[in-house]
This record gives C-alpha cells, sequence and structure tokens, in this order.
C-alpha cells in the first residue's frame, strides 16, 4: 500500500455499478488503493492501466486446498491474475478473511496456505511487486486497554506465531480489522463517543507509556503494536485492512446512524491524509482501507452490515464528506421519488382504484 488511506470495494449486493462505472467514481474522488473480497476479472480487466493499486483475496473456502497443495496456489494465480498483469496494478493477496477466532480447521491451513501463495509469487517472479497478508479481527486479541495492555489471545499463538514469524522474514505487514464502530455498539454507556468519531474530547493517558490518546482508532493501532512488540517484532508495520462506521442499525446498535457515520469517515479520511504515526509509532505513518464503498444490499446479519457504504447503490454519496458521486444526491432523491409515484400507480391500478 502506498498511499495511506484506501477503500473497500465489497460486492455482496445486485445493484451496485458496473466495474467500469466504479473505476470512474474513484478517478473522480482521488482514491488509489482498493481491496476486494475475490478476485473478479471484471473488476481487474476494467482497472487496467487505471494505476489504482488492488488488493485481492484468495476465498476462505479454497485455503485448505491451497495449504495441502502449493499447484493450487500456483494456477489459482496464473489463472486469476496472471492474465491481467502488468497492466493491472494487483499490489496484493490477501490469504482468506479473519480466518484466526473461527473454524480451528481452517485456522491450522491459514500458514500454509500463506507459504504456497507467497512460493506460487516466487516461483513466477512476483514476489517484488505483489505482497501477500491476512487480515485478522479484534478477535485475536486478549487486551487492547489502554493500548499498553495489547496482547494477542494464547489460544491462538499456535498460529498466529508462526504466521508472524514468516511475515517478519518476507516483510509483511500485520492487517487488523479495527472498528471503533464496534466497540462504541457493544458498550456506549462506558465509551465517549467523540472518543469513537475523532471529535474533541479529554481523551485518555496511558497509564504505562504516558502517551494521550484522543481517538480510539490510533488507540487500537497502537495496542497492536504493543502486542507485536511482546513477541519481538518491533519493526513489523501495522495496517488497517478495514474501519468504518454504519449509516444505519438496528434498535440495538448504538450510534448507527447518518451522522456518526458522516463524521467517523469524514475525520478518518482527514486524519488518514496527514500522513503522520500513532503516539507510540510517530515515525509509522498510519493506513487505513475505510469499508466500504457501497451499502451492500445482500449482506446478511443485522440492519448495519447493508450500510456501511460511503456511497449508495446508484453511485450517489451516502452523506458528505467531500467525496463526488456518480449523481448528485438531488437526482438520486428525485428519481426514488419517482420509482415511489410509479409503484403507488400501478398498485391502485390492480386494486381498482384508477379507471381506464
Amino acid at each position: 500500500m502506498t498511499g495511506t488511506y484506501g477503500i473497500n470495494y465489497g460486492k455482496i449486493s445486485d445493484n451496485i455499478p458496473a466495474p467500469e462505472d466504479v473505476l470512474r467514481l474513484l478517478r473522480m474522488n482521488k482514491i488509489k488503493n482498493i481491496r476486494i473480497y475475490d478476485a473478479d476479472s471484471r473488476v481487474l480487466r476494467a482497472f487496467s492501466g487505471s494505476g489504482i493499486e488492488i488488493s485481492v483475496c484468495l476465498p476462505n473456502e479454497l485455503l485448505k486446498d491451497v495449504s495441502l497443495n502449493g499447484s493450487i496456489a500456483l494456477e489459482w494465480i496464473q489463472v486469476n491474475l496472471q492474465p491481467y498483469l502488468p497492466g493491472t496494478s494487483i499490489r496484493g493477496i490477501a490469504v482468506g478473511n479473519e480466518i484466526l477466532g473461527g473454524d480451528t480447521s481452517i485456522s491450522e491451513a491459514l500458514v500454509p496456505a500463506v507459504r504456497s501463495v507467497y512460493r506460487a509469487l516466487r516461483r513466477l517472479g512476483l514476489t517484488n511487486t505483489i505482497e501477500v497478508s491476512t487480515p485478522h479481527s479484534e478477535a485475536i486479541f486478549s487486551s487492547t486497554y489502554p493500548p499498553s495492555n495489547g496482547t494477542f489471545k494464547e489460544s491462538m499463538m499456535p498460529y498466529l506465531g508462526p504466521l508472524l514469524r514468516f511475515f517478519n522474514r518476507v516483510g509483511s505487514p500485520l492487517y487488523i480489522n479495527a472498528y471503533p464502530f464496534l466497540a462504541y455498539k457493544f458498550d456506549p454507556s462506558h465509551i465517549d463517543i467523540n472518543y469513537a468519531l475523532f471529535q474533541p474530547n479529554k481523551g485518555i493517558v496511558d497509564p504505562k507509556t504516558k502517551l494521550h490518546y484522543d481517538n480510539m482508532f490510533d488507540a487500537m493501532v497502537d495496542a497492536t503494536y504493543v502486542a507485536l512488540e511482546k513477541l519481538g517484532y518491533t519493526k513489523m508495520q501495522v495496517i488497517v485492512s478495514e474501519t468504518g462506521w454504519a449509516s444505519k442499525g438496528d434498535d440495538n446498535e448504538a450510534g448507527a446512524d447518518p451522522k456518526n457515520a458522516r463524521t467517523y469517515n469524514f475525520n478518518l479520511h482527514k486524519r488518514l491524509m496527514k500522513k503522520k504515526g500513532t503516539p507510540y509509532r510517530p515515525k509509522m505513518m498510519a493506513k487505513g482501507y475505510v469499508f466500504a464503498l457501497f451499502n451492500e444490499n445482500l449482506k446478511p446479519g443485522p440492519t448495519s452490515e447493508r450500510n456501511f457504504g460511503l456511497f449508495k447503490a446508484d453511485g450517489s454519496i451516502a452523506y458528505d464528506i467531500g467525496f463526488k458521486g456518480l449523481v448528485s444526491s438531488a437526482s438520486s432523491k428525485c428519481k426514488i421519488r419517482k420509482l415511489q409515484i410509479i409503484a403507488l400507480f400501478l398498485t391502485n391500478l390492480e386494486q381498482g382504484w384508477i379507471q381506464d
């Protein structure tokens, strides 16, 4: 990741713009780094020559096979990635997504799968341009508060230990999915929402390091650096692979509304574009990918899962953080109103309330 700010381009939806239009949207807003959750040929083809750096994902369901047979990793890269190189700037392969903390059998396959993918890239002469990584959820931590208490779960170490040793050897960063939104959602009575949203607040002072934190994002990143340091990895970079705030949620999802989503994402963009480090690692630029580009209407789970997008499905902005949409918000509202009127007309016609 050569920039400091990127976006996750998820596609669990049946109504978002085509990849060619997505490329236009990203260019309009000068976004140069994206992550996708597959290796969609339509996206890789459309982004050829764009210069936008893409991290693709080897799906979770392939991990076991790839871990047992290196030729599968080689074939996957040759079929899914090589045809688009070097025109499309594929810069990373995420081997699975949030593997640790879930199915133990897949956890056991993670390190062998990562090694298989790396060996395949090395055989193809691509290790200098394509990075191997895997993003983790907060499930890998036993403690993150205060940041100086950052510690990985002991139960994760049989998998995380060899993974970190391998990443340290090949120079890969550690990717984490860090969501102040989720922390606030589960404990709104004890977390200052302004601290979660990068808004003015008294913050916290870490009793051990004496460092002051005025936002939870930096604290989460520094807790990861501390956890790495406790294992002897003082130079490994931490990159946030996902972070964001839902603009809508269920009744029990505290803080999920457009105002908070706008505030978090506006301030996150401003913070990352400063290209500064964190209190604990001031010389290591903070980098992150916001989740997500679009609201995805087919995502399962609570309402918030379908409302993390910076943009609505039609390409208009979900709220204003300074980005431009493919269509204006006014045009989007007008179109919705027209569809509502048409639907009402058809309903009345079916019920016989409108005569021929």
